[in-house]
């Protein structure tokens, strides 16, 4: 599956209807992430049912902001609409992929108390 362009307008309608998330945040300008762009890409071709979406910085601002963006690129993954990964920096095609089998694995229930939990 190929990468989803992510701006104001889908954001929410992409993290609210799939189970698995994986987002890029990334610049045109930005060397690290245009090193990054083929291990995504081609990870992305490997793993079923998992959407993987990119938000270009520079277009995106507002997301940029909402999710306190200070370095790129950095990868954000979203499970059941709860982040449970965020991290700036390139990460390896091999590294990539256990993160997303350990998301995959998670117990959600014990997130969501843990996040409950920290809300309160």
């Amino acid at each position: 599956m190929s990468t989803v362009e992510l701006d104001n307008k889908n954001f929410e309608e992409t993290v609210n209807g799939n189970d698995i998330v994986v987002v890029d945040f990334w610049a045109p300008w930005c060397g690290p992430c245009k090193s990054f762009a083929p291990i995504y890409e081609a990870v992305s071709e490997e793993i079923e049912g998992v959407v993987f979406a990119k938000v270009n910085t520079e277009d995106q601002q507002d997301l940029s902001a909402h999710f306190q963006i200070r370095s790129i690129p950095t990868l954000m993954i979203f499970r059941e609409q709860i982040v449970i990964f965020s991290q700036p920096g390139m990460v390896p095609a091999e590294g990539l992929r256990d993160l997303l089998a350990k998301a995959t694995e998670l117990d959600m229930a014990e997130v969501r108390k843990q996040v409950e939990a920290q809300g309160s």
